[in-house]
């Protein structure tokens, strides 16, 4: 049998534990019930213990959908910390005061329904107060809709619930920046449901996938709450859409069915609505109710599941190089032979000839390389200008997003092209493969399309993408620069023809630029 410090040793050590055997929620039937964790709470947990453990301080950015318990594990997690630790103050804001409000009443419920032995004294304990006496530390809260909200005192933990509704965000998270400082033990969890792109959380979301800032991004996927099924009522049928859907995520008739319904009852039968409310991806969350990507979500979805090891490489290795136009924005690199796409590399700040010199290498360590092609907007024409210089002519091809398409009926343009093809080749019957990287994903599923006036696909443009988005698709970019120009596996398998079109093409874009 367990003795009282064992116990309280346990306590300390393990959240779920603690949570279930001492902390007490309201839940969605109005019963108050233990906390014992769900799959989402248990996932992110998860990944926030990872980062605890490397980094020894947490920062994280969670995407979620409605009604996951985020919220509920994140205020549980201060409460833990703050009512068992010397000196620790937890911030608590959200978009709206009633929100507010209801996530510190979360916390003071945890307070009032704990066990007495893990109660610590309090004073000025109120509806706006939760303060720990004899430890020194307790709960301040702040509304987003003042832009100097949490900019006074010092915090060790900071709770930011829908942070993508904050009319401010961009000012707070500047003053927070310095109100939660960068120190062991400290923690900043930001949750929200998407709304949209042009907003902070957003922009956030996007450096933190991108590997470019201390938060980590945590994304939590609808279907992983058990409750979210229901029975699959008589007649049940599901169009070639939703069986698509179905086949991409693994899921079941009862989840299908809960989905089915819940478009139909709560966004009048707009999946793209229930998408941004309860996404099966990150690039879901955010898509524009209403936008039409021309590369398939569920298509990129299922090509990052395909092992490359399972598809047999068949034609030329070609690489795509989508080189930096703006100051914020990366260097892509990217393979593809066939059906597989692979070694997707993202370089940041680098001149021209750092790019060249990265181009170098990889042409001569690998000679199964048959083309580069180089996107000559920008920095490119510099680079490409260079490589043929240094005798790398017949293995690059400069490629010009705006000359004209070689289906001028379809397409309006080379780059509208381009992504064309690679569209079709991402919802090919044979799925292919691309690197399993949310930043590729969201980059491929970013550009929208209209047609012009006579009637060709039109790409969104590079200069629309970044103004929507705060970034440029490069890695998107990037892959689909390798459909530019059919490339045969060797020499002795091109025509001569063949030779000949390439060659004046890349000798007639690179002076057109």
């Amino acid at each position: 049998m367990a003795t009282a410090d064992q116990i309280l040793a346990r306590f300390i050590e393990d959240d779920e534990f603690y949570c279930a055997r001492n902390l007490k929620i309201r839940d969605k039937y109005g019963n108050i019930m233990p906390f014992e964790w769900n799959e989402a709470q248990r996932l992110l947990h998860e990944k926030i213990e990872e980062q605890l453990a490397a980094m020894g301080w947490v920062r994280v950015i969670v995407l979620k959908g409605r009604q996951q318990g985020i919220s509920t594990y994140v205020a549980a997690r201060f409460y833990k910390r703050t009512s068992m630790r010397f000196g620790k103050r937890t911030m608590i804001i959200t978009h709206l005061d009633a929100a507010t409000q209801n996530l510190f009443r979360i916390a003071k419920n945890y307070y009032e329904l704990s066990d007495d032995t893990l109660k610590p004294a309090t004073k000025n304990n109120s509806d706006t107060e939760l303060n720990f006496a004899k430890l020194r530390g307790g709960y301040k809260v702040a509304t987003a809709g003042s832009k100097n909200a949490g900019r006074s005192d010092t915090i060790q933990y900071l709770h930011g619930s829908e942070v993508a509704f904050w009319p401010n965000a961009q000012h707070i998270m500047a003053g927070l920046g310095q109100t939660l400082p960068l120190l062991p033990g400290s923690e900043g969890i930001l949750e929200s449901t998407a709304n949209g792109l042009a907003n902070q959380f957003h922009s956030m979301w996007t450096l933190a996938v991108a590997g470019k800032s201390d938060y980590q991004a945590v994304f939590i996927p609808w279907f992983i709450q058990r409750e979210y099924r229901r029975a699959v009522p008589k007649g049940f049928e599901l169009s070639a859409e939703e069986q698509e859907y179905q086949e991409t995520f693994g899921l079941d008739d009862e989840q299908m069915a809960w989905r089915q319904i819940k478009t139909n009852t709560d966004f009048k039968g707009d999946f793209a609505w229930f998408d941004q409310e309860y996404p099966a991806t990150p690039d879901m969350a955010f898509q524009r109710v209403g936008h039409k990507a021309i590369v398939n979500t569920l298509a990129v979805s299922k090509a990052r599941k395909v092992n490359p090891k399972h598809l047999q490489a068949i034609g030329a290795h070609v690489v795509g190089v989508d080189p930096a136009r703006f100051g914020d924005d990366s260097t892509a690199i990217i393979h593809r032979q066939g059906r597989k796409a692979w070694g997707l590399k993202k370089v940041d700040k680098f001149d021209t000839m750092e790019v060249v010199g990265i181009i170098v290498r990889m042409l001569e360590d690998d000679r199964t390389i048959r083309m580069v092609f180089v996107d000559i907007g920008g920095l490119g024409a510099g680079i490409y200008d260079r490589l043929v210089e240094l005798g790398y002519g017949d293995r690059v091809t400069a490629v010009n997003f705006g000359s004209k398409a070689t289906d001028e009926r379809k397409y309006f343009n080379k780059r509208s092209e381009m992504w064309g093809e690679m569209a079709e080749w991402v919802a090919d019957m044979i799925t292919p493969s691309v690197p399993d990287d949310d930043k590729l994903h969201a980059d491929l599923t970013a550009p929208g399309y209209s047609h012009s006036s006579n009637g060709q696909i039109k790409l969104d443009s590079k200069e629309k993408i970044k103004k929507e988005l705060g970034k440029s698709p490069d890695a998107g970019d990037a892959l689909a620069l390798t459909f530019a120009l059919p490339i045969a596996a060797s020499d002795i398998d091109m025509p001569e023809w063949k030779r000949r079109l390439i060659s004046g093409r890349t000798r007639k874009t690179a002076m057109s630029a």
